[in-house]
């Protein structure tokens, strides 16, 4: 047992992290994410922040922060096309053995980076990822965690998602046709290739503000046409979900 807790410590000493955060505009959310950047608890990590041309005071911030971020930091400052676009350039300029990805208006625990290399596995293509704390109008509203096993039913908490490098560079990144559920596509093709070890974490990794792009209808619609396209969902269910999102958007304008 002490040669195998020497060996864990000695592997969670090598292991180097990648976290990466796209933003744009986001002067008013983004310093809780950074500063959860500052406090983590493992060192050994890079930082990069994919930043889609802000002009609102969000590259200002950052640079304030610059010296307490990791050495190892990269920030890129361009017009993109999209949230996911965002995180295929900086998944693509990512060197960490792992990587995670924390939106700009949410936040880690500080030693969420330490857990996700304890629980580790050592697989070349592994999904390390865990509990989820729910934020509504700065209220908790829910901690959560779906296994792996129903992501035909349920997307799982990705912004607890830790990835390994070689599973993007084989199995791809996000496909920026979707506009907000592109991370439910790739966890299914990760699934489905039968190549992808999951691992589920049962603590608190990530915090989550509710009522962005992923939680709007957009979400659902997506959600809906990559289950249907998979044949997790009948042509008859389909219709109903889209049609009641589109009458329950319409009534939310009035």
């Amino acid at each position: 047992m002490d040669k195998e807790f020497q060996k864990n410590e000695e592997i969670m000493q090598e292991l180097f992290v990648s976290v990466l955060t796209p933003c744009y505009n986001s002067v008013k959310t983004i310093e809780k994410t950074l500063r959860c950047i500052e406090n983590q608890t493992y060192k050994n990590i890079e930082y990069i922040i994919i930043d889609g041309g802000s002009t609102d005071g969000t590259l200002e911030l950052i640079e304030q922060h610059r010296e307490k971020l990791p050495k190892r930091f990269t920030l890129i400052s361009e017009k993109d096309n999209g949230i996911y676009d965002a995180m295929n350039k900086g998944i693509r300029t990512a060197k960490g053995a792992l990587i995670g990805i924390v939106n700009s208006d949410d936040w880690y625990e500080e030693d969420t980076i330490e857990q996700v290399v304890k629980h580790y596995q050592g697989n070349a293509c592994e999904v390390i990822y865990g509990m989820q704390r729910t934020y509504q109008n700065g209220k908790e509203k829910a901690v959560f965690i779906y296994h792996h096993d129903f992501l035909h039913e349920q997307m799982i908490t990705h912004p607890t998602c830790f990835v390994t490098r070689t599973a993007y560079e084989l199995l791809g990144v996000f496909d920026i046709q979707y506009r907000s559920a592109a991370d439910y596509d790739l966890m299914l093709r990760f699934y489905e290739s039968g190549k992808v070890v999951f691992t589920p974490v049962l603590r608190v990794l990530s915090n989550f503000q509710l009522g962005g792009m992923s939680g709007s209808q957009v979400g659902v619609r997506e959600n809906a046409v990559i289950r249907c396209r998979r044949g997790y969902m009948s042509k008859k269910r389909y219709y109903f979900v889209m049609i009641k999102s589109h009458i329950y958007q319409w009534l939310h304008r009035k």
